[in-house]
């Protein structure tokens, strides 16, 4: 088995050098790092990146913590920051919570052990002992989507306010007055933002908030479902519904169609976030979407500057807030009469 030996042998320089060149940690001229990648490549030469890590403290992993991978948000985001790190010459491991709050610990714990250089996480919990355990966490970690009160991270998100604003503005704008909101679980964050962004707008447009179409379906397709199944089959239904997320905005088309009613001729429907299979789903369902692109450079720069020791851990916490983008598709129109 070759060594580092065999390799600094091959390029004709020090150990020193290989090692300096190999682990990123000195300066070394393009021309002699050349050589030791050809010599790397001709004796076939493996670092032992274990050893390496053990040596720095930390790998060359940065770890990233999705909500839930099958969510088309969640995985367009982990693609784009993937690019992001690798360009780096950093490798992304990622780790599905799968929606379950009770994955996160264990998996933060799990990413300490393998020494990763930093986390990069959509977090699904927010408590106090989640936030006193992040504070004290001795990795960088940056925040995206979703934030956790009392933490002092740096975070990247979008405006949820106003993204649900501009959805409540656009089908008041419509004509519509019976407007349902289907929301998620109120103890997290974005949820929360959501929601009140739904408020402000029909405060401002002067329509009355009926408690009876304010719903929660955590997110998910099915309770979405149930939902607007129990909304729709009322003596007075909604005359539009507001999906706070791409899966609620699915199950909510499906119940109105199960039901009979024509979406938009019965129905408006509007949502969140990018609508999984949307170029097949009809109607296009009318979105606010969140600048992908944005959240993931800005994440990615942030927790670079800490793993090379340029941002002060513990420093003001830095906040990117982008703004979000509305897409009309075919899924509104006016109310019946």
């Amino acid at each position: 088995m070759a060594t580092i030996r065999d390799v600094a042998r091959h390029a004709g320089v020090s150990i020193s050098t290989v090692s300096l060149a190999l682990n990123g940690t000195g300066p070394v001229s393009e021309e002699t790092r050349a050589r030791i990648d050809a010599a790397v490549a001709a004796v076939r030469y493996t670092p032992n990146l274990m050893a390496q890590n053990l040596k720095r403290g930390q790998s060359k992993l940065v770890g990233m913590v999705l909500g839930d991978a099958a969510n088309p948000f969640f995985g367009r985001l982990f693609g784009t920051i993937d690019k992001q790190i690798s360009g780096h010459e950093h490798m992304l491991i990622v780790a599905n919570l799968a929606s379950d709050p009770d994955r996160e610990l264990r998996t933060l714990t799990l990413l300490k052990r393998h020494r990763v250089a930093g986390i990069i996480m959509t977090p699904l919990r927010n408590d106090p002992e989640f936030a006193a355990y992040l504070n004290e966490i001795d990795v960088p970690v940056v925040l995206v989507d979703q934030d956790v009160d009392g933490t002092a991270l740096d975070f990247v998100t979008s405006d949820h306010h106003r993204g649900t604003e501009m959805l409540t503005e656009y089908l008041a704008r419509l004509g519509h007055r019976r407007i349902a909101y289907v929301g998620g679980q109120r103890s997290m964050w974005v949820a929360r933002r959501r929601l009140e962004g739904f408020r402000a707008a029909m405060a401002k447009a002067d329509i009355p908030v009926e408690p009876e179409f304010e719903v929660v379906a955590d997110y998910s397709a099915d309770l979405a479902y149930d939902n607007v199944i129990r909304l729709m089959s009322a003596p007075r239904r909604p005359t539009a519904i507001l999906a706070a997320n791409n899966y609620m905005a699915i199950g909510a088309l499906q119940a109105v169609t199960d039901l009979g009613f024509r979406c938009p001729d019965d129905v408006s429907i509007a949502g969140i976030d990018v609508v999984a299979w949307s170029s097949i789903v009809m109607p296009r369902i009318t979105t606010v979407e969140q600048p992908i692109e944005d959240l993931a450079r800005v994440a990615s720069l942030w927790m670079m500057e800490h793993v090379r020791g340029e941002a002060v851990r513990g420093g003001p916490r830095r906040c990117h807030i982008a703004e979000p983008r509305l897409v009309i598709g075919h899924s509104c129109a006016p109310p019946p009469k």
